[in-house]
């Protein structure tokens, strides 16, 4: 986007909009994460772990994690390597294509995932999900959708979240 020479300056309902997203987008991580730390997670592991689970086989390739969990590849890398040492993950080279390694959640990890599921849920319910109303969800369900940003170094998603 470039820059133009006198920006068209936010009006009370857009600063107000603004200065709400940019709230919950600093500060609500952080809430959702301050839960987990019973059980020695951080946000960012937790949905690593939360995908891996939900995977068939529990078993992914690392690019579409990267992808599920809005992370890069190299920040996912160091979190599976972590795991790796933890006995929560294996990873292996995709038999179907050489070129893409398998992240596989052990039984270990899947325990993990079971014991934290329950406490990340009652955080996102607390937090985000009690508080709105059913028009509330849908709405915010749909702001979303428009406002959804895709990673640079992957490819986007079609909105039904299933990729090729």
């Amino acid at each position: 986007m470039a820059p133009s020479k006198d920006p068209t300056w936010l009006n009370g309902n857009e600063k107000e909009a603004w200065t709400g997203l940019v709230s919950l987008m600093l500060l609500l991580p952080g809430k959702l994460e301050a839960p987990l730390r019973d059980v020695d997670l951080t946000l960012f592991e937790y949905l690593t772990l939360s995908h891996l689970s939900e995977a068939p086989d529990r078993r992914i390739r690392m690019s579409e994690l990267a992808f599920l969990t809005n992370g890069s590849l190299s920040r996912l890398s160091n979190v599976v390597k972590r795991f790796e040492q933890r006995g929560w993950v294996t990873r292996s080279t995709d038999p179907d294509d050489g070129r893409y390694t398998l992240a596989h959640l052990t039984e270990d990890g899947y325990r993990l995932v079971v014991e934290a599921a329950p406490i990340h849920v009652r955080a996102v319910r607390e937090l985000v999900l009690d508080p709105l109303s059913p028009t509330d969800l849908r709405a915010l369900a749909r702001i979303a959708d428009k406002l959804r940003v895709v990673h640079p170094n992957l490819e986007k998603a079609p909105r039904d979240g299933r990729r090729s």
